[in-house]
């Protein structure tokens, strides 16, 4: 399981931090189907996308999990930026860098993520034809979620304070010399709206899987390209790619995933709902982890 870094040539002098999985009995002579695997909003590579990527790789898959740009152990400043389509051209730039390793096969390259690393790999697969097959587990648009609300309950009209507020931050970021942010999932137990998000909070600020790279939070500057995103724009004409998305049953993001089933052109999609788990769950609970891995892997296996 090496950890590997590599130059992104997206044009911002970032270097890539990834961990690369090999299946058992790995040999470099051979070439092997590989899947890019993109972690959560305010994630890193050693959390839920590395354990997606490895339980992957025990289905046969070479699996790379990786930082995005600003974040985790990848180079740029400043630090927890979350453009999205900076964030989307990540996914392609490890596609790059999996192109030039002689065991991998080139064209049986899938992307997957998590969380909103799902959604950016859902907009690279629209951009990006090397992409064959996607993965999504817990998916958000993070554009969506964003305007519209954890559970689909704002207006694209009610959000324009976004906007406004994401402007201000901007003006004060240069007057100050400091970047605001916004937090990406509950900073404190007590900012949680319900309990699913109460979850959130511990994730990522507990023992349950904290990270020192994995802050949480983002710059506010950013809304101002997070509100206007779609994560699924022009699905219903590109992204005819197979898909698998994995949504628990009483997650309150799971209209995210259902938008994406409706809106693809893919003849071969399909909505895998596990009973009992929400949003967080899918991330290390293994009863359900082990369910999205068992579909993921057939479906990878199935498709590139």
């Amino acid at each position: 399981m090496p950890n590997v870094t590599f130059k992104n040539l997206n044009g911002h002098g970032i270097t890539m931090a990834a961990t690369i999985n090999f299946p058992a009995g790995f040999d470099e002579s051979k070439a092997y189907s590989a899947v890019v695997v993109s972690h959560p909003g305010g994630g890193v590579k050693e959390q839920a996308a590395g354990l997606y990527a490895q339980k992957l790789a025990e289905a046969g898959l070479i699996t790379i999990a990786f930082d995005r740009s600003y974040q985790g152990a990848s180079t740029g400043e400043p630090r927890q930026l979350e453009n999205p389509f900076v964030s989307t051209e990540d996914v392609s730039a490890v596609v790059d860098y999996l192109t030039t390793l002689p065991y991998v096969d080139s064209d049986r390259i899938g992307a997957m993520g998590v969380c909103a690393g799902a959604g950016y790999s859902g907009n690279a697969a629209i951009n990006d034809r090397r992409i064959k097959a996607l993965g999504m587990v817990s998916a958000v648009n993070i554009g969506q979620m964003f305007r519209n609300g954890w559970e689909n309950n704002v207006s694209d009209a009610d959000a324009v304070g976004y906007l406004d507020f994401g402007a201000s931050a901007r003006t004060g970021d240069v007057a100050s010399g400091e970047y605001s942010v916004i937090p990406l999932a509950p900073m404190k137990e007590e900012d949680a709206p319900n309990e699913e998000l109460r979850e959130a909070w511990e994730y990522y600020h507990t023992e349950r899987c904290a990270h020192p790279n994995a802050p949480g939070f983002a710059l506010a500057r950013n809304l101002s390209q997070i509100i206007t995103y779609d994560a699924y724009h022009k699905a219903e004409a590109f992204l005819t790619q197979p898909i698998m998305a994995v949504a628990g049953s009483v997650a309150g993001s799971k209209w995210m995933s259902e938008d994406l089933m409706a809106r693809a052109a893919s003849s071969d999609k399909t909505l895998h709902v596990i009973e009992g788990a929400n949003h967080m769950s899918l991330y290390d609970v293994p009863e359900y982890v082990d369910q999205a891995v068992a579909k993921l892997g057939e479906f990878f296996n199935r498709t590139l």
